[in-house]
């Protein structure tokens, strides 16, 4: 807790550099927004403070598998700011001889949620890190994930956003099923075809599979917690813990809840609307 106090005081005297993104139009602090792939938050308020003086500073929540990492990412790159993954601080945890990774083998076999000090031990570093490396802002994924670790982070740093992302149970339970890595060069992939039929007035989905190239095809490996009782208890744990978490936000008015309508094709070009936010990269490739 010491230390992860320490390192926003740091980041708070640092020059934080000016950017012109149009993030500060769509937040009301007494609404909560709602987004979905036919409803766009169009009636936006500014936030509650000027934030042209830094970097975003945002949260991204959602259930396991269900694309944060992917559009926390990209969007990362569009603001120019660090995406910090806890789940990929507990997975080189794991990989390494560090002071947690017994624990956390354990736990994530088991598929439970791992506990707010090791969370926050690993942020801490992560934050000591990156605020060393001169970095400003931040795209927090999958932390806060319990009451107590939003009111620790609002403790210490203001959050401008929170992007919940909402994605129906059977795609979700497919996807997560469906996830492989390379085991030579680390990439993620996705066998999974999601083809659901629209039905009593909710519309279909379609999916398609994130395939890997030829020289990665014979090497894919699934990850061990990747079984579908492990995914099922997972959701479970996460859907009993996530909504406070949300009513937390939701009552502060920082809560964008989005709904995805498909893949990243249907899914990214609405999300940058519901952010009032443009990708002039993807729009010069999609017209190339």
């Amino acid at each position: 807790m010491a230390v992860l106090n320490r390192v926003f005081r740091l980041r708070a005297a640092s020059s934080f550099s000016v950017r012109s993104f149009r993030s500060s139009s769509f937040l009301n602090s007494e609404t909560d927004l709602k987004a979905s792939s036919s409803v766009i938050a169009q009636n936006s308020l500014p936030l509650q403070r000027d934030v042209k003086d830094r970097n975003a500073q945002w949260v991204f929540l959602g259930c396991p598998g269900v694309g944060k990492g992917t559009y926390a990412s990209r969007l990362s790159t569009l603001l120019g700011v660090p995406h910090i993954a806890t789940g990929d601080l507990v997975r080189d945890e794991l990989s390494s001889s560090g002071p947690f990774a017994l624990q956390l083998a354990e736990v994530v076999n088991q598929g439970k949620l791992v506990s707010d000090e090791i969370i926050i031990n690993l942020l801490s570093k992560r934050l000591e890190a990156s605020a060393a490396k001169g970095e400003t802002g931040f795209i927090l994924d999958g932390f806060p994930r319990t009451i107590r670790q939003a009111e620790i982070l609002e403790g210490v740093t203001d959050i401008d956003l929170v992007v919940n992302l909402k994605l129906r149970e059977e795609a979700l339970l497919a996807k997560c099923l469906g996830r492989r890595i390379c085991s030579e060069c680390g990439g993620n992939y996705n066998v999974a075809c999601i083809d659901i039929k629209g039905e009593d007035g909710k519309p279909g989905m379609y999916m398609a599979p994130l395939l890997p190239p030829p020289q990665c095809a014979s090497k894919l490996i699934t990850r061990s917690d990747d079984t579908e009782e492990v995914v099922k208890e997972r959701l479970r744990i996460y859907n009993d813990k996530s909504q406070p978490v949300e009513g937390f936000y939701r009552s502060r008015g920082k809560l964008l809840e989005f709904d995805l309508p498909g893949g990243i094709p249907e899914s990214w070009p609405k999300l940058l609307q519901a952010l009032n936010l443009e990708d002039h990269e993807d729009k010069q490739s999609a017209t190339a």
